[in-house]
């Protein structure tokens, strides 16, 4: 879980443009997942990928869904037509996503954000809503699992909340 915090921080520090998502993402809401894996929703730009591979450099990034596990360099991918990375680092596994199910885009996904300031640096995060979306269209069991936490998370903020 350190090394994906450490790794968070990573990002956050070379300045990558991203939306944290998936069960990180649950995490910060208050759900008690646990995950090994980070998921971010992030926009393929050169300057993006560039900060990226800044962030990950000495952490021997490969592309995990490759046979050989051949190393990540922006140099060797079609920038124009990528739409995700999944990376495996010395820090763990790192999703790149340039779009979320039952969410939509980058742009969308960082309009329906919010950002939050965490010990290791201000980022932005899915909101809880639009993850309770994301997590319904996956409907995976794990994602299914999730979705009872979050939805009573949403309810028991809502009966919180100062009526108006």
């Amino acid at each position: 879980m350190n090394d994906l915090l450490d790794l968070l921080e990573r990002l956050i520090r070379h300045r990558v443009e991203f939306v944290l998502v998936g069960g990180q993402a649950a995490i910060v809401h208050g759900a008690t997942l646990v995950t090994r894996d980070l998921d971010i929703c992030m926009e393929f730009t050169p300057d993006n990928l560039a900060r990226l591979e800044s962030a990950l450099a000495d952490l021997h990034p490969v592309h995990r869904m490759t046979p050989r596990k051949l190393a990540f360099r922006v140099a060797d991918i079609d920038q124009r037509s990528i739409k995700n990375l999944y990376l495996q680092t010395d820090y763990g596994v790192l999703d790149c996503l340039s779009e979320i199910a039952g969410v939509g885009s980058f742009v969308t996904v960082a309009e329906r954000s919010v950002a939050i300031d965490l010990p290791i640096g201000r980022c932005r995060v899915l909101s809880l809503s639009a993850l309770i979306d994301a997590k319904a269209a996956m409907n995976r069991i794990q994602d299914r699992l999730a979705l009872i936490q979050l939805k009573a998370i949403r309810d028991k903020t809502r009966s919180e909340s100062p009526e108006r």
